[in-house]
């Protein structure tokens, strides 16, 4: 199996297959590449309705001068004992998921950069240096992430805007969903009066309906029941001392 980049005849060879309606696993067992290398490369260049060859190559190229580059100076090195090249793969890795889940590349990107960042917390220049993206870009994305209580907004000491997600990211991501999910049931149930009781379409609304109510019910009600788990301390007994008998 051959390893190092791939080629751009391979990459031609992945368009077509994207193109035929070929799962991933078997356009890597035409090429005779890894699946995960496939994914990876797909994902990364607009994902498997978007991917061109001759554009993924190109951007490989850019990313391939971009690391030979000299690093300009920027003060004392960090002293994190984290591995760069194994954290930047963990990046593409959870960025790859986040688009598997259906969110757009840039969106993924950026969220994935605040979710690695130890304080949670960049501003919109620190995501346009990491990423090396337009300013617009970033706006753009980060206002569709704010939409879905994925981060949110502060200003800092220096009226700069920063995003910020925290320990409560996900449980605010997971209530904007069910409330959305309610949402489909209240216009679901609008349709059944407007097509009429009797008709199989109100029927298939009202069974939309009745099935997006429970979800939402369900999903509002193990996030908070979840969240008061993980915020609860667990009791020492320390104060009371040992029960006596």
């Amino acid at each position: 199996m051959p390893g190092g980049r791939l080629t751009q005849q391979e990459r031609q060879q992945i368009a077509v297959g994207l193109a035929d309606g070929l799962a991933y696993a078997e356009i890597a067992r035409r090429i005779e590449r890894p699946t995960s290398t496939v994914t990876r490369e797909v994902m990364r260049n607009g994902g498997p309705t978007s991917y061109r060859a001759e554009i993924a190559h190109r951007a490989t190229e850019r990313r391939a001068h971009r690391r030979k580059q000299p690093a300009a100076p920027q003060g004392p090195a960090r002293t994190t004992g984290r591995d760069d090249e194994a954290v930047r793969a963990y990046e593409e890795t959870f960025t790859t998921l986040l688009m598997q889940q259906g969110l757009p590349k840039m969106t993924a990107r950026i969220l994935t950069c605040l979710f690695t960042s130890d304080s949670g917390s960049l501003t919109a220049a620190d995501l346009v240096r990491r990423l090396d993206v337009s300013p617009a870009s970033v706006s753009k994305s980060v206002t569709f992430l704010e939409e879905q209580g994925l981060l949110r907004r502060q200003r800092d000491a220096g009226r700069r805007e920063r995003y910020l997600v925290d320990d409560d990211v996900w449980y605010q991501s997971t209530i904007a969903s069910a409330r959305g999910t309610a949402q489909v049931a209240e216009v679901a149930r609008q349709g059944v009066s407007v097509l009429g009781r009797e008709s199989p379409a109100a029927a298939r609304l009202e069974n939309i309906a009745r099935f997006s109510e429970f979800m939402s019910e369900s999903i509002l009600r193990a996030a908070d029941q979840v969240r008061d788990i993980l915020h609860t301390r667990p009791e020492t007994g320390e104060e009371d001392g040992p029960e006596v008998r």
